[in-house]
């Protein structure tokens, strides 16, 4: 045979990577007279193709699984890919929307259907890619987020922890995308500087013909008002503390309220309380026990009926809301609620303003505060079955500091331990 001009390597790495998966070199041999070396692959997202940073860990990865199964230990390297639910779900959605359709317009059967061929696309890529690269993982044992013994565990897990009451649901403010119909985490959400508005608007004192100016940049959630606040400091108003205020736009009235939370220096020193629409709201409302009236729908447009809450959870009925704002999205509320002030003579003046627009991350959708159930991990409650009298978090500490759990390097205790506490 003629030798090549030129050294390929893909040739040769193709035939000696191929003979030695169909061997089972990449196997462990249980010998259980000696150690043990298990690594699992943190699992890359099903939505693309694996990148540098991919490969740089799988090569530390490899070096290290190789080194342990020359010594002789009992080697596995665990591979497997993560479902990553909804960045998978937009590139799916992408896709179709070249075409012209929509996940609404397949229907939730053939939609999923779809996702699950992305799946088996883009993981056999990523799978490939490994094999490419060298990677000595056991491809017996590689696994999939969402495949049947994974599903099955998380069932298990999910269920016994409810039935030890450490598992409970709740309502809550959350990011809610819009877009995607879901809420999104503090680290998917980007705040943004916009050019906004400053809109003060008065609110008829009860019994009176006084009024006060409320300054907001969000009239669309004056609906879920439930209280205006004032300094308890501050001297120009301590004599409305406790009055009641027409809510414009509605037949409902509202009180007054003291709280620290109010900067008086700030606009006009009156900030209206909506608990079911805005983080810092929600915990003035649940200092002074106000209801949650949430105004929304999970697309983010004004229902026909507003939901009550107590801050416990329970349901406390329904209001009315003006007719003439069902079913408008907050854009379109905004400004049909600013047309109907103004026309009452209640808007006293708009002024430009910055402001930081929180938008998620993968649509750049306006993010709204959206009081909805979520499911919780009671991490300081001890369950009653539970004979060591210890909470999951002091589960989690103590089996660190017995040394049954080592972080490598060491310095990364210390960062634990803070999530811990």
């Amino acid at each position: 045979m003629e030798l090549a001009k030129s050294f390929e390597p893909g040739d040769l790495e193709n035939h000696w990577y191929a003979r030695w998966e169909s061997a089972g070199y990449f196997k462990p041999h249980m010998d259980l007279s000696k150690p043990s070396f298990c690594i699992q692959l943190p699992p890359p997202n099903v939505t693309g193709t694996l990148h540098m940073g991919h490969a740089f860990n799988q090569t530390i990865m490899d070096g290290l699984t190789r080194y342990h199964r020359m010594k002789g230990d009992n080697t596995s390297w665990i591979p497997g890919t993560d479902h990553a639910g909804i960045a998978t779900q937009i590139v799916v959605e992408r896709q179709l929307a070249e075409q012209g359709v929509s996940r609404h317009d397949l229907g939730r059967e053939d939609f999923i259907s779809k996702v699950w061929e992305w799946k088996a696309k883009s993981g056999g890529t990523i799978t490939s890619q490994m094999r490419r690269v060298g990677c000595s993982v056991d491809w017996e044992r590689e696994y999939f987020t969402m495949d049947a013994t994974r599903a099955e565990v998380v069932t298990e897990v999910f269920v016994r922890l409810f039935e030890q009451g450490l598992i409970y649901r709740g309502k809550r403010l959350v990011n809610w995308d819009p877009k995607l119909g879901t809420a999104v985490s503090d680290l998917e959400v980007i705040s943004e500087e916009e050019d906004g508005h400053m809109w003060h608007i008065r609110y008829p004192v009860v019994g009176s013909d006084d009024t006060v100016i409320v300054a907001t940049t969000r009239p669309e959630t004056l609906l879920g008002d439930v209280a205006v606040a004032v300094n308890p400091n501050d001297e120009r108003y301590q004599h409305l503390v406790g009055k009641q205020l027409q809510l414009p736009l509605t037949g409902r009235q509202i009180p007054v309220i003291a709280d620290d939370y109010v900067d008086a220096a700030f606009g006009t020193g009156f900030v209206k309380i909506t608990p079911a629409h805005d983080f810092n709201d929600y915990q003035v409302g649940k200092r002074h026990a106000t209801q949650l009236i949430n105004v929304m729908s999970l697309e983010a447009k004004i229902l026909a009926k507003a939901q009550v809450f107590g801050f416990d959870g329970s349901v406390q009925g329904q209001i009315d809301l003006p007719a003439a704002y069902a079913g408008l999205s907050t854009a379109e509320a905004r400004k049909a609620m600013v047309a109907d002030l103004d026309a009452a003579g209640l808007l006293v003046e708009v002024k430009p303003h910055k402001l930081m627009t929180p938008r998620g991350d993968r649509t750049g959708s306006v993010i709204e505060p959206l009081l909805t159930d979520q499911w919780f991990v009671a991490m300081s409650k001890v369950s009653e079955q539970d004979p060591t009298g210890k909470s999951i978090t002091q589960k989690a500490i103590d089996a660190v500091e017995s040394g049954q759990v080592r972080f490598i390097p060491e310095n990364w205790v210390n960062t634990y331990n803070q999530w811990m506490n």
